[in-house]
């Protein structure tokens, strides 16, 4: 990462974006140092801008251009390679096309057309391999049939049926068959509904088959799930990632959009306030839309939460990388649009989130014994939190200003996402499930502590699955004070290091740039 190639303090930053409200294109709403890479990415808008004079080579990194010392962020491997790979040069690199922004760059080499325009108002449909990521141009979608369906829709591979999504262009069959190979299930690609693309023989905006013109960009979405955090941030990870795939204009990030989500259940969530970062317009589903013939102008069809080799949810990470650009940028750009603000601790205090559960299972039973042990540290400042009673946004802010986050195995620690970049995940327990909140810590970049002696446990009993069986996830569980006591001190003296480091590196390079 650059060592803040260009410094815009928060009214430099409203100026900006003052100014640009008189443009044709309205600069997006991001953090300054996502906006300078943003406006790298188009010159001709940054030469609209008159504030910005500084020259920066800062990129996000899935450029062509862009070099390793200009990217966002560079990957943190300091563990072995051997066994692996052949080399710590390529130990880096594969993290990087894993799971950061490499990602997005052999997305935008596989992007092929399907369909091909003659004229400027034909249609027109490209993708990735496998169908990962889609997006056309004046195309239609006939969900006239949909009404008379007895079943409510959710992961379903036969939306469509022959006939029902169209586009005016010249289609080749053979390369749209070619890239069926993941249509094994509804979340692992589009194929399900693009193998029924096909041709109509006129203009889709002149056919008079639109009952309802789309004019705003869309994006239709086949999501995870909508109450538990951990998948559902799948689906926004990989909307925020496709929002890269399909930066071709600079109007990419900007919110005036429509969203889909590909079912007919009303959308609810607990972290529905997550789409305010996306979009200003109301969230539809297929049941606002349901028995027409819909045409849009643009339509994208995004990354998905459970593609093979995919991200998040299916990432294969390579052993000693951890530190994704990709999901730091995500997020800040979280964090930032929905206005999350950071509060400065008091000096040299360490904050510590303790989240406790309200539910049946995975309670821990002194859990009361072992917070007294931290509240009698001066040194810490400590809160214990039920997130399930917080607004989501409220949430939001306690973890961004939590040093430390600690809670038993749950879809709560996907908040680890939002933590500092100093900051530690203690997972007090993993209930057997050793790699799920571990791999996420690795790709977000915070430090990660688990409980690490098994005599020092003490589960309630074996545990009883709904299925049957024995289960660590469906018990409670108590803890030997002493050896939690350990491992926080252990996990703060890495977080003050941590902390300490960050701050001297960006004073440094302030000083530098001065």
């Amino acid at each position: 990462m650059l060592p803040l190639l260009i410094l815009f303090n928060a009214l430099q930053l409203s100026q900006i974006l003052a100014q640009s409200s008189s443009d044709v294109v309205k600069l997006p709403n991001l953090p300054s140092d996502h906006l300078i890479r943003y406006l790298n990415t188009f010159p001709k808008l940054k030469k609209q801008v008159e504030e910005i004079r500084v020259e920066s080579p800062a990129c996000w990194g899935h450029e062509r251009n862009c070099t390793a010392e200009a990217r966002f962020q560079t990957p943190h491997c300091p563990g072995e390679h051997t066994g692996w790979v052949q080399s710590k040069e390529a130990q880096v690199q594969t993290f990087y096309y894993q799971a950061d922004f490499g990602f997005i760059q052999q997305q935008l080499s596989e992007l092929t057309p399907q369909c091909m325009p003659k004229y400027l108002s034909d249609s027109s449909l490209e993708c990735t391999r496998y169908l990962r990521f889609c997006r056309g141009r004046n195309l239609l979608i006939d969900l006239r049939d949909l009404p008379q369906r007895k079943e409510r829709i959710r992961y379903h591979m036969d939306v469509l049926k022959p006939g029902q999504i169209l586009g005016h262009c010249e289609l080749n069959r053979t390369r749209l068959q070619g890239e069926m190979d993941h249509i094994g299930s509804a979340l692992q690609s589009w194929a399900p509904e693009l193998r029924y693309f096909d041709v109509l023989p006129q203009p889709v905006l002149e056919s008079g088959a639109c009952d309802l013109v789309v004019n705003a960009p869309t994006f239709i979405m086949k999501i995870d799930a909508t109450y538990n955090m951990y998948h559902h941030f799948c689906d926004f990870f990989n909307l925020y990632a496709s929002l890269f795939v399909n930066q071709s204009h600079p109007a990419a990030f900007n919110t005036d959009v429509q969203i889909i989500i590909w079912e007919t259940y009303p959308y609810d969530s607990p972290f529905r306030d997550t789409f305010k970062a996306f979009t200003q317009r109301p969230i539809w589903t297929l049941s606002e839309v349901q028995g027409k013939r819909i045409c849009f102008r643009n339509l994208v069809l995004p990354l998905l939460p459970r593609m093979i080799f995919g991200l998040f949810y299916n990432t294969p990470i390579i052993q000693g990388c951890s530190n994704s650009g990709l999901f730091r940028a995500f997020s800040e750009f979280i964090l930032h649009r929905l206005q999350i603000p950071y509060r400065p601790p008091p000096v040299r205090k360490l904050r510590i989130t303790y989240l406790s559960r309200r539910t049946k299972y995975r309670q821990v039973l002194n859990e009361q014994e072992l917070l007294a042990r931290l509240e009698a540290n001066e040194d810490y400042e400590v809160q214990r939190v039920s997130y399930e009673r917080i607004s989501f946004v409220d949430q939001l802010e306690i973890t961004r200003n939590s040093d430390m986050l600690i809670g038993m195995h749950g879809a709560g620690l996907t908040h680890l996402l939002f933590l500092p970049n100093w900051a530690c995940l203690f997972e007090l327990y993993n209930c057997e499930d050793p790699n799920c909140y571990k791999d996420l810590a690795r790709l977000r970049g915070v430090h990660y502590v688990t409980w690490e002696h098994r005599d020092l446990v003490y589960p309630q009993d074996e545990g009883h699955h709904p299925d049957g069986g024995a289960h660590a996830k469906f018990t409670n569980y108590r803890f030997d004070a002493d050896e939690f006591e350990r491992l926080v001190t252990q996990a703060a003296i890495a977080v003050r290091a941590h902390k300490d480091y960050q701050q001297a590196t960006a004073a440094l390079a302030q000083h530098d740039e001065l």
